[in-house]
Parts: C-alpha cells; sequence; structure tokens
C-alpha cells in the first residue's frame, strides 16, 4: 500500500476536524454554558450513544483529563456487541436502538434537575432511542443536545422525527454519509470511519470550554474541589462559612473564602432570574 493511501484518512480526518472547529464552535461554547451552570447547580450534564457513538460518551466520563458532573446513560444492549453474528451480535445492538419504548424504560431509571441537560451522540440520528430520548427530556423541561451528522441525517428517506428534529441545539460533526472518508480502487464502498474522530473533537472542545465564562473561570482551585464546595455550600440548610469550607476541603481560608463568595453570588444571581 502506498504511503499517499495510508495517508489519505489522515488528510481528510484533519479537514473534517478544522471544518468542525470553524463552523460549530458557536455551538460548541453554547454547550459548554449549558453543561457549566449544570455541574455549577449541582446537577449533571447526562450522555447517551449507542454502538460506536458510546466512545464519545466514555471520552466524557469517565476518562483521563475530564472531570465530574458528566453522567453516562449507555446501555450495554445497544453498545455490547462483542461479535458480529451470534450472541450479542451486531444485529441485535442494531435491532434494539430502533425499538420504541426503550427510551422511556432507560429515562424511568433517573431524576432530572430543571437545570441538567442531556447530550445525545447519534451519526445518523434517525433510530428510535435517541429521538425519544429527546422527546422525553423535552416533555421533563430539560434542555437536549444532538451532536449528529447533518448530512447523513437527511441522506435517506425520514419514517418520522429526525433527532436533529426534536433537540434544542445540533452540534453538526459533518462526516459523510455512510461515515467513510476514503475510496479506495477495487472496494465497492469507502472505508475509513470519520465520526468518532470528529466527535472526539466535539466532547473535548466542550470540555474544554466549560470554565470559561462562569465561576470557575480564572482560578486556580482545581475544579473537583469547586463541585466538592458548590455540593456542601447547596446541601446546607444553614449555609456553610468560609472556615468550614477551609477545613473540610484542606484548602487556605483565602480560597474557602473566594470559593464561598462566589458560589453564593452565582447562586443569588439565579434566584433572581
Amino acid at each position: 500500500m502506498s504511503a499517499t493511501t495510508a495517508g489519505a484518512w489522515t488528510k481528510r480526518a484533519i479537514a473534517l476536524m478544522e471544518r468542525i472547529a470553524s463552523t460549530q464552535g458557536e455551538a460548541i461554547s453554547t454547550v459548554a454554558s449549558w453543561s457549566a451552570d449544570a455541574i455549577a447547580a449541582g446537577g449533571f450534564v447526562h450522555l447517551y450513544g449507542s454502538g460506536h457513538s458510546r466512545i464519545a460518551v466514555e471520552e466524557m466520563f469517565p476518562r483521563y483529563g475530564s472531570f465530574p458532573g458528566f453522567n453516562p446513560l449507555v446501555e450495554l444492549s445497544t453498545t455490547f456487541h462483542t461479535q458480529v453474528v451470534g450472541a450479542n451480535g451486531q444485529r441485535q445492538a442494531m435491532f434494539i436502538e430502533r425499538v420504541s419504548g426503550l427510551a422511556a424504560a432507560i429515562m424511568a431509571n433517573f431524576a432530572f434537575r430543571p437545570t441538567d441537560i442531556l447530550i445525545i451522540f447519534s451519526v445518523s440520528g434517525t433510530s428510535a432511542v435517541p429521538i425519544e430520548l429527546a422527546q422525553i427530556a423535552r416533555s421533563r423541561g430539560i434542555r437536549s443536545i444532538a451532536v449528529t451528522s447533518v448530512a447523513h441525517s437527511m441522506a435517506g428517506e425520514a419514517t418520522g422525527q429526525r433527532l436533529l428534529d426534536v433537540v434544542d441545539l445540533v452540534i453538526d460533526i459533518g462526516t459523510p454519509p455512510g461515515d467513510a472518508l476514503v475510496s479506495i480502487a477495487g472496494f465497492d464502498t469507502p472505508v475509513g470511519p470519520s465520526s468518532t474522530a470528529a466527535n472526539a473533537v466535539v466532547v473535548n472542545g466542550i470540555c474544554l470550554t466549560v470554565k470559561v465564562g462562569t465561576i470557575f473561570e480564572s482560578s486556580h482551585v482545581p475544579l473537583h474541589l469547586w463541585l466538592q464546595a458548590i455540593h456542601l455550600i447547596c446541601a446546607s440548610k444553614k449555609g456553610m462559612s468560609s472556615n468550614h469550607l477551609h477545613r473540610v476541603l484542606g484548602i487556605t481560608l483565602k480560597s474557602a473564602w473566594f470559593l464561598s463568595h462566589r458560589i453564593c453570588e452565582r447562586s443569588e444571581e439565579h434566584t433572581s432570574e
């Protein structure tokens, strides 16, 4: 195989990533802001993906380099296919994600705060489970986001609604219909799937931008200590002194006062809104 063929996927994947960065930056920043608000309020950013879209969920949490606040809603029945055929095969996984009603069974296990959000990773955005998850989120007053390929979603005949029709915001990963980037002589179909790389750009963009424009910005206090402080203050009926935060979190009194002041100030802003 020539070096040109071997490098074709890399070149096209880089071009795809650059296109996401240049066209989806505003949407990614919006989701990062919503995520920061959800986490700062003591809630979660819920994540769903089936099939290979589960990889995007695991890129956010649990993951070295990420942080608490992201909650995976992944079902083994739609993601854990150890064989193409046979037990736990690909056919079953693809069938299950198209079954109407499964989303309701999944969502029945969870209680959501009004500030929580749901990010749904689905390249095609046409299967029943991700669409119904978004619909249920809307019925509960939870904002939902689709990370999907608009080109792929619009390429086929729609039998009903598409995911991009029922969410509050769409991040378009821009992958082509069929997902593959490279055509090789002698092959009937393109090869080299691209959605995993595209999703990685999106999820890391969200994670890296979560602190910008929030109470966490310009703070040298680790994010996990912020989250512990938020939980302690929100869970305390009588409030919590800087002295107590200082002792419980093992931080300086100055840092404890800074955290307490910012959290209470932000909480008052939300209350007045």
